[in-house]
């Protein structure tokens, strides 16, 4: 994970590891971003976001997901359950510095298929990818739910660690007004044209600077 601003161009500030497992109908999908000392030292404070999501391996939708976010001295933990039954998704929050507080609670009515935005990336694997194509993704997050149009507007050949590979542009639409970031921006995502449809580069556009996450190791474990 690099960062690019000003001239601070290239620096390394973090890494993310992705993994997937299956047990009993179930999709684990875990996803960790963890800083590296160059941000550290740049900003001051280490950063941590940890992604745990329960995904039904049927129908393909969110069932639960837990997530842990530290940054610096502040540090909340969370769950979020979705119930397709009542149609409504229960997110709580806690701070684990301060256990006396009460904890943050959201409810919001859900759709029949819904994601969290771990499972929502891994969703637009699955899906028939063509360039001008705008795909309607239903996410949650914190307990809102948002509508996030994703636009596949090109495709271009990229060196990866997978070798000299097409791969598709695709575009969360999560900036603006609204949105699940309400500020300006861009995000990009590079996802190989082939059968397994990895993504393998990721960048987002903010007035902060330009952030790039690039596919660096692919490990597989079956049982």
């Amino acid at each position: 994970m690099k960062y690019n601003y000003g001239i601070l161009r290239g620096i390394d500030v973090g890494t993310l590891t992705f993994s997937v497992s299956k047990s009993e109908g179930v999709y684990n999908i875990r996803f960790e971003g963890r800083s590296k000392g160059t941000f550290v030292r740049l900003f001051g404070q280490r950063i941590l976001q940890i992604f745990q999501s329960s995904v039904d391996a049927e129908k393909f939708r969110i069932l639960k997901t837990i997530k842990r976010d530290e940054q610096g001295n502040r540090i909340r933990d969370s769950e979020a359950v979705f119930d397709y039954k009542e149609k409504k998704v229960v997110f709580v929050e806690t701070d684990p510095n301060d256990p006396l507080k009460p904890p943050r609670k959201i409810a919001s009515t859900i759709e029949e298929e819904t994601h969290d935005l771990v499972s929502g990336i891994y969703r637009l694997r699955q899906s028939n990818l063509e360039i001008g194509k705008v795909i309607e993704t239903t996410v949650s997050d914190s307990g809102l739910v948002y509508k996030i149009p994703v636009k596949v507007t090109g495709k271009e050949k990229r060196k990866t660690l997978l070798g000299n590979v097409w791969c598709f542009l695709v575009e969360p639409q999560v900036f603006g007004q609204g949105r699940l970031i309400e500020r300006e921006g861009r995000m990009i995502i590079w996802i190989a044209d082939n059968e397994r449809r990895i993504p393998v580069l990721s960048r987002v556009y903010t007035n902060i600077g330009r952030l790039e996450v690039k596919l660096k190791q692919i490990q597989n474990s079956r049982n």
